[in-house]
């Protein structure tokens, strides 16, 4: 059986239109029709009916088009894993970041690939993850290193927890409320309060810990998904980071930034994932990426 007549195939089933499935392929419609037509004669039976200006399955396509999948996708991985075999140590490394493993690896992993992998070509993309996974589906990205909580659980992801990370409220080095050997949530909410956008679980632990005044659709003041710019934000003012204490690290362990001793501490934790699809084949440097992160993603 021809993988390319499954292709043409899959592409008409999936768009629901001849003209579209042919623009994406870069084929005419009577050259995909010939293709379509192929494949039925092959299957002994009819594949499509035309419903109005659509194209729909009939029973019989609708049985084809699942195990379609299965064997275009087994061919293609079939390919990439000769065509990794064949990289070794280069190629490309493309990875999604969530907002708290952006700030925690993507220079020191860029760093660290320019001095020890330089042959290797690195892409990395930030953004929500919504998109991330997207673009992971459409094998824009090989992997992903986010919020495990912001995580679908989706059958064809392939999610590996890889640290639970501490949680805190962050503050520049001269901040006011430092002068106090303990911080009631109260105090603190006479500053600015910042944060990336939290998942409903973290919302439901801080409303549990310190009452509704906590509840970050009222508490915070200064959200975005860029928590390097929040850092930025709380070194220069008054405002307070609730975020995750190892991405302003380097900024602490320099006198910069200080963790505010509030009572009681914080327990919500950060919990990311490395995420893949399930079933591809791994370049051979996405070794190096589990190894690099395994030694940063600590606190």
């Amino acid at each position: 059986m021809n993988i390319r007549h499954l292709e043409h195939f899959l592409a008409v089933a999936e768009s629901g239109s001849f003209s579209r499935a042919a623009d994406k392929l870069f084929l005419t419609q009577s050259a995909l029709s010939r293709s379509i037509q192929a494949l039925e004669m092959e299957v002994d039976g009819r594949l499509l009916d035309r419903v109005g200006k659509r194209n729909e399955l009939t029973p019989l396509g609708r049985q084809v088009m699942e195990r379609a999948r299965r064997i275009v996708l087994e061919a293609s991985e079939l390919k990439r894993g000769a065509e990794l075999m064949r990289q070794a140590n280069a190629g490309t490394m493309r990875l999604g970041l969530g907002s708290g493993p952006g700030a925690i690896l993507m220079t020191p992993l860029m760093c660290h690939m320019a001095r020890h992998q330089p042959q290797v070509q690195v892409r990395v993309v930030r953004g929500p993850t919504e998109l991330q996974l997207v673009q992971l589906r459409a094998r824009q990205l090989d992997a992903l290193i986010v919020d495990m909580r912001a995580l679908p659980p989706d059958s064809d992801l392939s999610i590996e927890p890889v640290a639970e990370m501490a949680g805190g409220w962050l503050v520049r080095s001269a901040h006011p409320l430092l002068a106090r050997r303990s911080v009631a949530l109260s105090d603190l909410l006479t500053y600015p309060v910042a944060s990336t956008p939290l998942s409903d679980e973290v919302s439901r632990q801080l409303v549990e810990q310190y009452g509704p005044q906590a509840n970050p659709a009222q508490m915070v003041t200064l959200e975005c998904n860029d928590v390097e710019s929040l850092i930025d934000v709380v070194e220069r003012t008054d405002a307070v980071l609730l975020g995750v204490l190892a991405t302003a690290r380097e900024r602490i362990e320099a006198g910069a930034m200080a963790v505010l001793p509030v009572r009681p501490a914080l327990k919500a934790t950060a919990r990311f994932a490395y995420v893949t699809l399930a079933g591809r084949s791994e370049a051979p440097v996405m070794g190096v990426l589990r190894e690099f992160v395994a030694q940063r993603m600590v606190d």
